[in-house]
């Protein structure tokens, strides 16, 4: 009830709170909607709209932090609420929706400029995986995309759900902004904040059949170097995917036909003029080019050549 009266953002926004009339709450759905922190096997819900990977919800269960509507044009950024017994509410990160990140300069991490309020967890809780496609090299090929992935975990009896931890909090909090929402396999991922603080490797002799696996040191990550430009050449997923560390003996037909072998349809492709070993290639959808980079990333040519797929900002 301390909450009662305050505005989201200066001037508009007055939330108002009193008791509910109801004395218990049925939860069907976690979705943008509705959400049970006890039963994270719910359902998305037939006929729900996707969550607007923007203002993405970013829960943990020690730390609810609530979605947010987008900033209003003239109004400042959300302020810090006057806490009451037992909760905690803070800025919340998921409403800024493509975040400026920059190096920095001493450390070469990444940073997010005038953002506050960001827990310090960095594993991730990702669900409505499919359990008959995912991998534990899967998703660090494509989280990697946001921050360096140190371990990935797939649930043992709930191969539906992963477990996926980030160099950082900030990495964490860009993968959610950028994949929470986005299609993989058929099905959409929610992505949210895990209440565990790191992910355990098995203990000798448990089974686990392959489903945990430690990255940290992988020269796969892309934000290993200071300074490198990958920290600035972050992007939302989108159609076209930029491709680069092609080999001269590489030719337009055959990357055309590498990217159609797993089902994507290829509308157009161009070689940068200047650089015959860049190029970008625009498929059929956002999913097909979600696809295609967790397929091809590091895909081997031969002769010490693996190339390298990001998401384009720019468009043929």
């Amino acid at each position: 009830q301390s909450l009662d009266g305050q505005n989201i953002y200066t001037g508009c926004c007055t939330l108002r709170v009193d008791f509910s009339k109801l004395t218990s709450l049925k939860i069907k759905y976690n979705n943008d909607k509705s959400r049970d922190f006890t039963r994270i096997d719910l359902p998305f819900g037939d006929g729900q709209r996707t969550l607007d990977t923007s203002l993405a919800a970013v829960f943990a269960t020690q730390n609810t932090i609530f979605p947010s509507c987008a900033v209003p044009a003239g109004f400042a950024p959300p302020l810090g609420f006057p806490q009451g017994p037992g909760l905690s509410v803070s800025a919340v990160p998921g409403a800024f929706g493509s975040l400026a990140v920059t190096p920095s300069a001493s450390s070469g991490q990444m940073t997010i400029p005038d953002v506050t309020g960001i827990p310090g967890n960095s594993v991730l809780l990702v669900s409505n995986l499919n359990s008959e496609a995912i991998t534990p090299y899967g998703l660090f090929i494509l989280f990697g995309v946001y921050g360096d992935v140190h371990r990935v975990k797939i649930m043992y009896k709930k191969r539906g759900i992963a477990l996926v931890q980030m160099a950082d909090a900030t990495q964490a909090q860009l993968a959610i902004n950028h994949l929470n929402g986005q299609r993989l396999y058929g099905k959409i991922m929610h992505i949210t904040l895990s209440k565990y603080k790191t992910i355990q490797l098995p203990r000798e002799g448990q089974e686990d059949k392959g489903l945990t696996k430690d990255y940290r040191n992988s020269p796969l990550h892309r934000f290993k170097n200071p300074g490198s430009k990958n920290f600035q050449n972050i992007s939302p997923p989108s159609a076209t995917l930029h491709l680069s560390n092609i080999p001269s003996s590489v030719t337009v037909d055959d990357l055309k036909k590498l990217f159609a072998s797993k089902g994507s349809t290829v509308r157009d492709f161009k070689f940068f003029q200047k650089d015959c070993k860049m190029a970008l290639i625009q498929l059929g959808s956002v999913e097909e080019a979600v696809h295609a980079l967790t397929e091809f990333h590091n895909h081997d040519f031969g002769e010490n050549h693996h190339l390298r797929v990001s998401f384009s900002k720019s468009t043929i």
